[in-house]
């Protein structure tokens, strides 16, 4: 199980991210298409977004236990949980398979 602080930490980023969305594809368009003072103006206004709303800065995690690695994004969690419910028939269309 990761922490609590872990989880909240990656939904507060989503939501930073979400929020900034438009302002920063609207600085990066002026950045990389602008004359060169109006691009440098965007750049000073791109740096003075927080860092945590650049989507890069996002990370997949399981919905059930916040494991950040071995992650299925079809069904949204880790290959562990997903071992499990499969086996336990929780997953609909999933088999365990066998030849």
């Amino acid at each position: 199980m990761a922490k609590e602080s872990m989880k909240a930490r990656e939904v507060k980023r989503a939501k930073l991210v979400k929020k900034f969305a438009a302002k920063r594809a609207e600085l990066k368009k002026v950045v990389n298409t602008g004359e060169p003072m109006e691009a440098y103006e965007a750049a000073r206004k791109l740096q003075a977004i927080p860092k945590n709303a650049n989507p890069i800065r996002l990370h997949n995690r399981c919905k059930l236990t916040g494991r950040p690695k071995g992650y299925l994004r079809q069904f949204g969690i880790s290959r562990i949980q997903f071992r499990e419910m499969a086996s336990a028939g929780l997953i609909p269309g999933v088999k365990k398979a066998s030849w």
